[in-house]
């Protein structure tokens, strides 16, 4: 068997393909951004042609700056940013426009109006989520009823929607030619159209939505050893190698991080911040504005399910400050800035950019910066945007000990910011746990390997992934109780002034 396995992260702002060794270890890797669109305010997409493109260049540069070819790969295994909505011509390829990214807000009256019969909770039921914008299913109804040639393409059968790991898997193994439609159990989970339990979608949802059964993927394992089919031999990888893993981001950095047992936790920090903690077999009903989703599913075997608290806005904060304002003129610089200062100055920044995702759903939120005095200066903006990480991530923390009935005991991170160490130790005393971070930080690409790796019998099994797993540093609490509960109820007091911002 081949000595290595590949693993497409197909981000909210890059691509990258990066080769595992069986230890878990990176080979190489290569990276490349994406356009981010916002064509009017909140609204947010992606070109999938472009994404696509992307694609091909990245897998060929990791496989040439480490002198492979697509044959040492044993599998091939994708993880995507999650709910981007895409629609397409199944005989063409084309989209019938640009893919309408997770972080858009143009589903806002659709949803308003599937609340108002029976509230944010309509489905939650059988979907474990609330009405949202967030998800696939209003981003779905949206293109359907803005786009004519999209809606009468849908119903003759010709369109195919997908999130990002569909539309990648799909140009993989043929695209127009037979390229294989699926989407992993973790991904239709997000869509607000698959039921928890039966891991079909629900047709009385569709018809409530107006969405034709027949342009959605076949729901499929995480890992898979039905494999879904080959790449192209013409294709980016050069080889016909098994595609048989897929993993939403966040899953897949939870799978990454080995996070197998009941009560483990990950919290990851990216574009967005995303806490899942492992609720075993049987879905777990949030009644404190927390999502029930699928955390992974081996094989044949049951389904493992996830609590989950989604933050919409953390590194793309520091984006924000950095392209947006032009503090700094990289990300990593914010931390060098933050050291400037001992503290906030007493200045809070609520990033609600695009509303307030978990644990208040609050669409008609918007951004706040609250606190300010003559004394503020932009290393303690600089601070109070690194702060509005950890205080999100404790909102989401808080919720999920209530959920759950068992405290928090330890987070495991990862991410892109998991490098910021100012960050790390204000999570570490805000949340008054310690804060553990991998040798291998790319943990989400490292679980779309291992759920492809897995098919294929490259790795034997659970057991052999936690081995692969080690500690890089862990980060201790030392803020006093009285500071950190004066410090997080001012954060609440900043958060309500963002509510009823949008009418």
């Amino acid at each position: 068997m081949p000595n290595y396995v590949g693993a497409l992260d197909q981000g909210t702002t890059s691509n990258r393909f990066i080769i595992f060794d069986h230890s878990g270890n990176i080979v190489g890797l290569d990276q490349k951004e994406h356009e981010q669109i916002f064509p009017r305010p909140g609204w947010v997409e992606h070109d999938p042609i472009e994404i696509w493109q992307n694609t091909r260049d990245v897998i060929q540069g990791a496989l040439a700056s480490t002198g492979l070819t697509g044959s040492d790969l044993a599998a091939v295994g994708i993880t995507n940013q999650r709910e981007t909505t895409v629609i397409w011509d199944k005989n063409t390829g084309k989209p019938f426009g640009n893919a309408v990214v997770w972080q858009c807000t143009r589903t806002d009256e659709i949803c308003r109006d599937l609340m108002r019969a029976e509230g944010q909770n309509r489905f939650r039921d059988k979907t474990g989520l609330p009405i949202a914008t967030y998800f696939s299913g209003p981003k779905i109804k949206w293109i359907l009823d803005n786009v004519a040639a999209a809606r009468r393409a849908a119903d003759k059968g010709d369109a195919l929607f997908g999130t990002m790991e569909t539309w990648v898997i799909w140009w993989l193994t043929g695209g127009p030619h037979g390229g294989s439609h699926v989407t992993d159990v973790t991904n239709a989970s997000r869509t607000m159209l698959m039921d928890l339990q039966t891991l079909q979608w629900d047709a009385d949802i569709l018809q409530i939505l107006d969405i034709p059964p027949q342009i959605l993927p076949r729901i499929v394992p995480s890992c898979d050893r039905d494999t879904w089919g080959t790449s192209l031999k013409d294709g980016p990888l050069g080889a016909a190698i098994s595609v048989c893993g897929a993993l939403g981001d966040q899953q897949a950095a939870l799978v990454g991080q080995t996070c197998f047992d009941m009560g483990e936790a990950k919290n990851t920090y990216g574009t967005g911040c995303f806490l899942l903690l492992n609720t075993g077999t049987t879905p777990t009903v949030s009644r404190q504005g927390l999502l029930t989703t699928l955390g992974y599913q081996i094989n044949d075997q049951a389904p493992v399910y996830c609590l989950e608290g989604s933050i919409a806005i953390t590194g793309a904060l520091v984006q924000w400050l950095r392209d947006n304002l032009g503090l700094i003129s990289s990300a990593p610089e914010i931390e060098d800035l933050a050291r400037t200062v001992d503290d906030n100055g007493g200045a809070y920044f609520v990033p609600a950019f695009s509303g307030l995702f978990a644990p208040y759903w609050r669409s008609d939120a918007r951004g706040v910066i609250v606190g300010l005095t003559r004394y503020v200066n932009k290393g303690h903006i600089a601070r109070a945007v690194l702060e509005a990480c950890a205080y999100q991530t404790r909102d989401i923390v808080n919720a999920m000990n209530k959920d759950s009935g068992v405290e928090l005991s330890r987070l495991k991170v990862d991410g892109g910011m998991v490098a910021n160490e100012v960050l790390m130790q204000f999570q570490s005393d805000i949340l008054n746990v310690p804060v553990i971070r991998p040798q291998v930080s790319e943990t989400t690409a490292l679980g779309a390997a291992y759920a492809a790796g897995l098919a294929v019998g490259f790795w034997s099994g659970l057991d052999e992934l936690r081995q692969n797993w080690a500690e890089d540093k862990t980060w201790q609490p030392a803020m006093a109780a009285a500071l950190r509960d004066k410090y997080y109820r001012e954060w609440k007091k900043a958060v309500d002034r963002t509510f009823d911002w949008v009418e």
